[in-house]
């Protein structure tokens, strides 16, 4: 069971560092919004988090 936590650890904070570099403070907080809404259950939270995410993903390179 430690492993196993130890791994999904090591995945999240992957993750974030990725999306952080990739997508700046915003990408963090959309990720963050987005797992807080599915933790809780909140609808709404999770949508707002998957477009915010969906448009830093879509946006045009500059």
């Amino acid at each position: 069971m430690p492993v196993i936590a130890f791994l999904l650890a090591v995945f999240v904070v992957t993750v974030e560092q990725l999306s952080q570099w990739r997508y700046g403070p915003m990408g963090i907080v959309a990720l963050t919004l987005l797992a807080i809404g599915i933790r809780s259950r909140n609808h709404t939270c999770s949508a707002i988090g998957a477009v915010a995410l969906a448009l830093l993903v879509t946006r045009p390179a500059l």
